[in-house]
Parts: structure tokens; sequence; C-alpha cells
């Protein structure tokens, strides 16, 4: 098979190299997957640049989600079929050609659905499913916070707090994403580039606390939210994009995880205010269950409309290096997809 390798880390035209290797055999309840397409996702820019620590040691092959039709089916997977066109979560590997994918990670989907949209629903709208309908559970008229709104997991969060009926606040870095989370849903729109989206809130809020908050950025970000939520009020923590600078170092990284503040079970009592950490890797391994409840939720939802992706650019497979660059620089709204 062709695979995408990493083979150092740091700037995106170095890290990756394009080889052939031994085609995977599936496993007792895993399917093989011949890949039409791949999404890339932020967790692949921070493995890339050497900062998650559940990356597969160098080389590797990275990847989280793809769409293809089944061609290889291993033992105990009775619910899947050769032939099947389905969209997949994987366990890395899923820059490839083929690509293993556990069955309850993998869900069918028709042979007319666009396949870069399928491979939002699957990483993008699966966590958001998860956080926002198995962590959480969102109310008609709720104020929420989506931070990160223009990407691939806020337009999935925004469009899951809008079917509840939620007021929804978003925040973008980009003065010309601000159109865009307004035309998907967003009640109030927050360019973080141009003020604080902790002051911006209380003005335009005039001092009502939020329900929700749902941080992908980390550090300092998540430390001012936590002030604007009001009692019952919930922090999802959803990632650590606080820590792609431009020259990542170990002094960076402990200052991020030292800005997030120190926080005592105490203060959350008294406030009645709960945090919430969400990492899909650990419920892949631990809950699987969960990832198909999540992924067959968002997969209907995707087919019959309701759900409806935002796919900002698809390249071409060798393309790699320009679309890790895009998405690092926030260049893109929506999901970002490859087609080999």
């Amino acid at each position: 098979m062709k695979a995408i390798v990493l083979v150092k880390t740091g700037q995106a035209s170095e890290a990756f190299e394009l080889q052939e290797l031994p085609d995977p055999m599936p496993g007792k309840g895993q399917v093989r997957i011949n890949v039409e397409m791949f999404g890339l996702n932020f967790a692949d820019v921070i493995a890339r640049r050497g900062l998650y620590q559940d990356a597969p040691p160098l080389p590797s092959v990275l990847g989280y989600d793809v769409v293809g039709r089944v061609d290889a089916v291993g033992p105990d997977c009775g619910r899947m079929k050769e032939g099947m066109r389905v969209v997949a979560m994987t366990r890395f590997g899923g820059y490839a050609t083929l690509a293993i994918s556990n069955c309850y990670g993998a869900v069918p989907i028709p042979e007319e659905y666009d396949g870069a949209a399928a491979t939002a629903l699957a990483t993008q709208f699966g966590t958001a499913w998860f956080a926002a309908e198995e962590m959480v559970r969102l109310h008609e008229g709720d104020r929420i916070l989506i931070h990160s709104a223009a990407g691939g997991l806020g337009t999935a969060l925004v469009q899951i707090a809008k079917m509840h009926g939620c007021i929804v606040y978003g925040t973008t870095g980009s003065p010309a994403k601000v159109d865009y989370l307004r035309k998907h849903g967003v009640d109030e729109p927050m360019c973080t580039a141009e003020r604080d989206f902790a002051d911006e809130y209380r003005r335009i809020a005039a001092g009502k606390p939020l329900d929700v908050i749902f941080d992908p950025i980390g550090g300092s970000t998540t430390r001012r939210g936590l002030h604007l939520l009001g009692s019952g009020g919930r922090m999802v923590c959803l990632g650590v994009t606080d820590m792609l600078v431009a020259n990542p170092n170990i002094f960076r990284s402990v200052w991020t995880m030292l800005s997030f503040g120190f926080l005592h079970p105490v203060g959350l009592m008294l406030h009645s205010r709960g945090i919430i950490g969400v990492n899909m890797l650990r419920i892949g391994d631990d809950r699987p269950g969960a990832i198909l409840r999540c992924l067959t939720a968002s997969v209907k939802r995707g087919v019959s409309g309701e759900f409806r992706p935002v796919v900002g650019k698809i390249y071409t497979a060798d393309k790699i290096a320009e679309a890790h660059e895009a998405l690092e620089s926030r260049a893109t709204v929506g999901k970002i997809a490859l087609r080999w």
C-alpha cells in the first residue's frame, strides 16, 4: 500500500515521505478499508510538531478518519461486509491507501454521499456529539460559547447547539471568518484578534453567565472562560491548540500548562461549576460502544441533511504538507480532506 509517513517532527515541508508499506491485515473485530479520502485534524498537526504524547513513535502514519470501501473483514466483525462503503475512525494509520478500523468505529454511508463531508462526520461531528450529548446536556435558551467556531469541530458544535435552541457565542482569531460564523448559525461572533473574548462576552451579554463552554484552545483561554460560567455551568476541554506557536519548546509547553491556572474541587463546588476533559482516543480504547453511538448518530443526521458538514478544501494526497500548513495557520474553515 501507499502511505504518507511521518519521518521527522517539525515543519510540514520536511516531515512527510510517501512510501510503499506492507498491506495491513485486519485482526479480531477489525476491518480493512480501501481508502478513497482521509481527513486532517488538529491532533495531526500537534503530532507532527512532536507535542502529542499518544502519537506512535517515528516513523509513523497519522490519520484519524477515512472514507472508503471495506475490502477485508477480520473475525468477530459480523456487522461489516466486504464491499460496504463506510466512514471510519482510525487509531492512527489513516494517511494510507489501506487503513484498519475497529468494527465499532466504522459505519456504512450511501454511495452518493460526499466523501469529504463524510470525513467530518467521523472525528468532528462524532467528537462534538460525544461532548455535547453524552458529556453535557444542552437546553433551549442555554448560553453556549464555542471557541474556534469556524473549524470543523466548532462548526459541528454550533449545529448541535442550534438543534437544541441554544444562544450561541463563537470565537475566531480571524476577522475574515466573522461572516462565516454568522452565516453558519453563531448568534454573536467574536473576533479574538480585535478584542479579548471574555471582555467582549460580558459587554454583549450584559453580565449574564454562560451555561456551557466548548474549548479546544486551552491555556489561559480555559482559565478566563471559567469566570464566565454561572451556577451549574460546564467547561468542556477538547484540546490544547494554544501550544501551536511558531517555535515550540519545552518552556512554551510548560507555560501553556501553567496558564490553565490551579483549580481545587472546593472552588468548583462553591460555584457549582464543572470541568470535563474529552480525549476520543481514550474513549475508543475504553468505551467502544460510545464511539459507535456517536458515529452512528452523526452519520444518520448527516445523511438526512440535519447536519451539514462544511468542507473548507480538498487536497490531493501528495499535497499533505500544504494541507498541514493551511490547517496550522488557521487559513481554512470547516473540514480539510485529502484524496488519493
